[in-house]
């Protein structure tokens, strides 16, 4: 599970590779890198660059080791984007071709336009919004894309350049609407022509069973497609869909593999690599248990196809990478939280039956991202906790990450316009500048290792994918949410040192509900519903809470100089309200209750309110912020001896975002 980066940066506050399959020869330039956080601005996007302080204190082991788990991320970038849209790779080399080989008019009006349009395909990994999935239009006519083609010699496909510029087709990448066919509707990727939602609930209700006490995650990994009139999956594995991608993928993984940095880590890896080549749901929950009791180490990492949150049904998983170096004293500081979740599992608000009697192997560390590809980059989380399969986390444990310089990088790029606008008053204000930035992380932290980490099903109830369906997701983050929720205002967080004060604890609700009830919803356009998983799950609990809290006036909404503000008048009460929404979604997914599940999403989370939708819009304006941000990646360069071997590895972090997407399209390629 991830946790998103909340919306721009006073909220969050509130909250690559050398070329080809093998190692350059040659010693590069010593390149310097910027200090500027901020790279670049357009559309609803800010790019961002991080720092990695640690790289320079990693043995040549380590930094061999980082080096190939990126390059083996990079390797799966194309299948993120075929998952995306079946036309993404087709248009995505079309904008590389023109960007590279154009040498026309590029101060005119259209070339801006397509320049924009361009930049938010490469960071959405397609022609999707990667937030709202809505297809990004394009501002300049076909005409105009048709004579860039031209210019460069490119062809792209009749159908491909429809799905461009025809409104009709292709509309939304995932639509979670329970009254069309979800399958039918969405322009992903993960099902082929003629598949139904009905066809897929049918395929996949005679293979679970319920009293499987460690079930697979059924089609995680595959794509459903019609053969002969039967329902088949094509499973993403070496020799069979994505095998082209997935043998380079493989090809880096037993480079790190020789370098590992104990044999836990090591004996993973090799798991890693036989799932990708058989394709087996076994074999990757196998490699998940080893991935999971691995803790050794400063070098971690994420591969695979792991979050459903780009399917309609919650089953089929993007590819996504992340390769971390562990901060040590960071780590250190924040490791009380998992040395003491079974506390925090017995202090819960759930109902007894539905806690876990023994909370195991929860480990929590703060890292620095090195490279992020898939899924999770440009726009990337900010917290994970793996693995997603329920038994696992119940029987082995579960690792959660923090982002830390990734956080950082957010916080240097922020300022406090969005919260000087929402926020009640100055004591509100005030708060926030002093708390904040701690509340952010410690929620992150509870959210990410003790919130996904808690609870369990019933027996013979099944898995939330196939009891809870298309609202699984959204709930899941909403039960995680409200676990930092209910303890960031716990006097334990004091006793613990975590936290100075409850201060802090009061800094996190204020910009929780001002963000669940407003400024979420600069990101949305006029007339829109949430459908975004994390979006959803914030609304769900601040609209439930402010509805459940009215006799007591536990929040108030109050309308000042036509602006209206939410202010928090018992931060106590409120606390009390977070933990019945929690036990009770809670009590949803251990019973499999679907019917709760969606009366609780639909009623709360779906639903924009016009007139507030319409006020945030006008406020956010003036301040000119980007509701969105990514990043770009360091490159990592083999330095050669002599005799060809690997003597250094040279960090560099200083390419734009045009020049790294093209980068990546021309040495980590690999599906045609």
């Amino acid at each position: 599970m991830k946790l998103h980066n909340m919306i721009a940066f006073s909220s969050l506050l509130a909250l690559s590779a050398a070329c080809g399959s093998k190692e350059k020869s040659t010693e590069p330039e010593e390149k310097t890198t910027s200090g500027e956080t901020t790279v670049e601005r357009f559309a609803d996007i800010q790019i961002l660059r991080f720092e990695v302080p640690s790289w320079n204190k990693l043995s040549l082991k380590q930094k061999e080791l980082v080096y190939y788990l990126s390059m083996a991320g990079l390797a799966g970038r194309d299948i993120n984007y075929d998952q995306n849209n079946r036309f993404n790779l087709e248009i995505r080399r079309t904008l590389e071709a023109i960007h590279e080989k154009y040498t026309g008019d590029k101060t005119s009006a259209d070339w801006k336009k397509f320049d924009t349009w361009s930049k938010q395909v490469f960071f959405s990994n397609g022609i999707h919004h990667h937030y709202s999935m809505d297809k990004i239009k394009p501002a300049f006519s076909k005409a105009y894309f048709t004579s860039l083609m031209k210019a460069v010699q490119h062809n792209l496909s009749p159908e491909a350049l429809e799905a461009i510029f025809n409104p009709n087709l292709e509309k939304k990448r995932k639509v979670k609407d329970p009254n069309v066919d979800m399958i039918v509707a969405s322009a992903n990727n993960f099902y082929g022509k003629g598949v139904t939602q009905k066809m897929v609930e049918d395929f996949y209700k005679g293979k679970a069973d319920p009293n499987d006490p460690m079930p697979v995650e059924l089609g995680l990994n595959s794509t459903l497609v019609l053969k002969n009139g039967k329902l088949v999956e094509e499973v993403w594995k070496s020799g069979g869909k994505y095998g082209q991608a997935i043998d380079q993928i493989i090809y880096w993984l037993k480079k790190a593999v020789n370098v590992a940095e104990n044999d836990q880590q090591a004996n993973a890896l090799k798991v890693l690599i036989d799932y990708y080549k058989t394709g087996s749901l076994k074999k990757w929950d196998e490699y998940n248990v080893l991935w999971a009791t691995a803790t050794k180490g400063d070098i971690d990492y994420i591969n695979g196809f792991i979050e459903v949150y780009g399917d309609a049904l919650g089953k089929r998983a993007n590819f996504e990478s992340i390769v971390q170096i562990n901060d040590f004293d960071a780590s250190k500081r924040m490791a009380v939280i998992a040395q003491n979740a079974q506390w925090f599992e017995d202090n819960s608000p759930l109902m007894p039956e539905h806690k876990k009697k023994k909370v195991v192997g929860v480990s929590y560390k703060v890292v620095e991202v090195a490279s992020e590809s898939g899924d999770a980059a440009p726009s990337t989380p900010i917290g994970v906790n793996l693995p997603n399969n329920n038994w696992i986390r119940q029987m082995h444990g579960s690792k959660s990450v923090s982002l830390g310089n990734l956080i950082e990088a957010y916080n240097k790029a922020g300022g406090p316009a969005l919260t000087e606008e929402f926020a009640y008053d100055q004591e509100e204000i005030d708060r926030a500048k002093k708390y904040a930035a701690i509340a952010g992380k410690m929620h992150t932290a509870l959210h990410e290792v003790i919130g996904h980490a808690s609870g369990q099903i019933n027996a013979g109830v099944g898995q939330p994918a196939e009891t809870l369906q298309n609202y699984a997701s959204t709930l899941e983050e909403a039960r995680a949410d409200l676990v930092g929720l209910y303890y960031i205002m716990d006097p334990k967080m004091v006793e613990l040192g975590l936290i100075e004060s409850l201060e802090v604890g009061k800094a996190e609700y204020d910009g929780y509900i001002r963000n669940g009830l407003m400024t979420q919803l600069q990101r949305l356009e006029p007339g829109q519903n949430l459908e975004e998983e994390h979006m959803q799950n914030r609304q769900l609990i601040s609209a439930w809470v402010f509805e459940k809290g009215q006799k007591d006036k536990v929040i108030e909404k109050v309308v000042r100089n036509g602006k209206a503000y939410y202010e928090i008048k018992d931060y106590n009460k409120l606390r009390t309200l977070f933990g019945d929404l929690l036990r009770e979604i809670q009590r949803i997914k251990s019973e499999g209750d679907y019917k709760a599940g969606k009366d609780l999403v639909e009623t709360y989370g779906v639903k924009v309110d016009p007139k507030i939708h319409a006020e945030v819009l006008k406020r956010v304006k003036p301040l000119d912020i980007a509701p969105y941000s990514g990043f770009v990646y360091p490159v990592f360069i083999p330095i050669m001896d002599s005799n060809g071997k690997i003597k250094d590895i040279k960090m560099e972090n200083n390419q734009g975002f045009i020049e790294q997407m093209l980068d990546y399209g021309k040495n980590n390629s690999f599906l045609y």
